[in-house]
């Protein structure tokens, strides 16, 4: 094999080799350690409560809009989502752009926003309104990323939101027909190359296109994920986020087995991930990968300490405290129409329980730095998380930076953990949010 390989810039650059070393025990023991903690931390202990707090002078906040509706239901996916219906889709986003100006009123005030789902695309006349509407409130949005899957980016209505979206992330999931026939996702969206010809169609519609990929399927092979990484890599879009197949407690019977691969090729394929992108893309976190590092991408936890979340089934970190919109729509239609914010659940976190979220965080960007956590919770990082630090440490997850002591570098063995950390925290938020529908019944849709 030739030792160099050719980038799309036509530079030769030499080919990455990952260096993770950690071995199989050590991965399935993380998760276990996880899992306690996420356990532990996100159990629905919350209190009732129908008001959020006025922001504090000075701090940043970001808007997050959950819109819930899909055409489709994908198997995997716990997101908090209904099947579309036009008339009750559209009443949403009227009581949705009612909720923003009442976070105006509150005195809120936002440098970005951004749009989950659900498929945010659902009503793309409905999608561009809202922006418009929030820009008019909020004239410090500086950026709004949204996300949609393929099948839309062929509606001629897509084009309306070209100038109002800045960053579009399309859900992929994998190029390759086996996997999305596998995964229901080829009678749905369409085949490999038809996504292929969509995205390349769309990227001149926004300054920022995402691919979402996603691996750990069954099936998934080195030669389909080096022909998924190639057939994004070929796209060029600005990101590639790389995302593991996450189990929870209510897609552990359809996922595993079926549609996830042995837990043991987790490292081999992030390994495979890391020296394919590596040297065409700056490493924006464990599983993001960009032409800038100073974009914004899907994790925007990273990016904004607290946010305020509109729309049924967000979330919204204020103040150490953790706030839940209710996940009934007709809950959530009722509310905005006595004056009433979406809100009615509140969680207060302790100072440890929040310095070890940013560690997490840290970890999972790339940005661990002494100096965040003495400016923000004024103590020492190696002291105040001393078992944390020690044990990634140990492992060779991180070390210090010789050229700044105040920052800390996350080895490719810290990256394998990052994303291990985050996969276990965002399954669960899904095991969080599959409590909260729980409940529903067809009179809440």
């Amino acid at each position: 094999m030739s030792s160099i390989i050719q980038s799309t810039s036509d530079a030769l650059i030499t080919p990455y080799q990952s260096n993770i070393t950690v071995p199989n025990w050590m991965v399935s023991s993380m998760e276990k350690v996880m899992q306690y903690y996420v356990d532990k931390n996100l159990r629905l202990d919350t209190i009732s409560t129908d008001r959020m707090p006025k922001p504090v002078e000075g701090r940043k906040y970001m808007l997050y809009a959950h819109i819930p509706f899909c055409h489709t239901l994908c198997s995997f996916c716990t997101f908090h989502r209904f099947l579309f219906r036009e008339d009750k889709a559209r009443e949403y986003f009227i009581a949705l752009r009612k909720e923003m100006q009442m976070a105006k009123d509150l005195g809120y005030q936002f440098d970005s926003m951004y749009i989950g789902g659900g498929t945010t695309t659902v009503l793309e006349d409905e999608l561009a309104r809202t922006i418009e509407h929030a820009k008019t409130l909020f004239p410090d949005i500086k950026e709004v990323s949204c996300e949609s899957d393929p099948q839309h980016l062929a509606n001629p209505e897509f084009k309306q939101l070209k100038g109002l979206v800045d960053r579009m992330s399309i859900g992929v999931q994998s190029f390759n027909d086996d996997i999305l026939k596998m995964t229901d996702r080829l009678e749905k969206f369409g085949t490999g190359q038809q996504t292929f010809d969509r995205i390349m169609a769309a990227k001149e519609l926004f300054p920022i296109i995402n691919v979402d990929l996603i691996f750990g399927f069954r099936g998934q092979t080195d030669e389909v994920i080096q022909a998924d990484l190639d057939m994004a890599s070929k796209l060029d879009p600005r990101q590639i986020t790389t995302y593991p197949l996450m189990i929870t407690h209510q897609t552990r019977k359809s996922v595993k087995g079926t549609l996830a691969a042995p837990h043991g090729e987790m490292v081999n394929q992030y390994r495979q991930i890391l020296n394919r992108l590596t040297g065409q893309y700056t490493q924006l976190s464990a599983w993001a990968f960009g032409k800038a590092n100073n974009e914004g991408f899907d994790e925007y936890v990273i990016d904004h300490d607290e946010y305020l979340g509109v729309g049924s089934g967000s979330f919204s970190f204020l103040n150490d405290t953790l706030y839940v919109n209710t996940f009934s729509l007709k809950k959530y239609q009722e509310r905005i129409a006595q004056g009433r914010m979406a809100v009615e659940q509140q969680k207060f976190y302790h100072k440890k329980e929040v310095m070890q979220y940013r560690f997490l965080l840290g970890m999972f960007s790339g940005r661990l730095s002494r100096k965040y956590f003495r400016d923000e919770f004024g103590v020492n990082l190696d002291t105040a998380l001393f078992k944390e630090m020690s044990s990634m440490k140990a492992i060779g997850a991180i070390k210090n930076d010789p050229a700044h002591p105040d920052r800390l570098i996350v080895t490719d063995n810290g990256k394998m953990m990052g994303l291990l950390m985050m996969k276990e925290f965002y399954s669960g938020m899904d095991n969080v949010r599959a409590q909260l529908r729980q409940p529903l019944t067809d009179l809440d849709m």
